[in-house]
């Protein structure tokens, strides 16, 4: 297991809690690692949706949340170009349900917000 978290962001809608985590990575294996330790970190999320790129392969979950989140962190990385990342939300759910569009709404906002942070911070070394 060999992965580096680059980049975080919390995004809050509602009073969910939106937590995004973007990891460099060695193998697609290495996501069975970041989801432990997202486990770990929000023992209160009920989902944890994540989408990661590394060599030929493209692989997405959604974990149960409605409206397929994973699919659109997806579509996040590939519109950035990331390779050999993985990019991991972990949502606190808060009390308020969003339907399918605002949670992809939400899912969408939070992965721009890591992966712009991410490009931002590798401008500056």
């Amino acid at each position: 297991m060999a992965f580096r978290e680059v980049s975080v962001v919390r995004l809050d809608v509602k009073g969910s809690r939106f937590y995004a985590h973007l990891y460099e990575i060695d193998t697609v294996s290495d996501v069975v690692g970041v989801r432990a330790i997202h486990g770990k970190i929000y023992k209160k999320a009920a989902h944890h949706c994540y989408a990661v790129i590394c060599g030929n392969t493209t692989d997405s979950r959604s974990d149960g949340e409605v409206g397929s989140p994973g699919r659109v962190l997806a579509e996040v990385m590939g519109r950035s170009n990331l390779g050999s990342h993985v990019l991991m939300v972990s949502r606190i759910f808060g009390g308020i349900r969003l339907g399918p569009a605002g949670v992809i709404r939400a899912f969408r906002e939070v992965g721009t917000g890591v992966v712009a942070e991410y490009i931002k911070t590798r401008k500056r070394l």
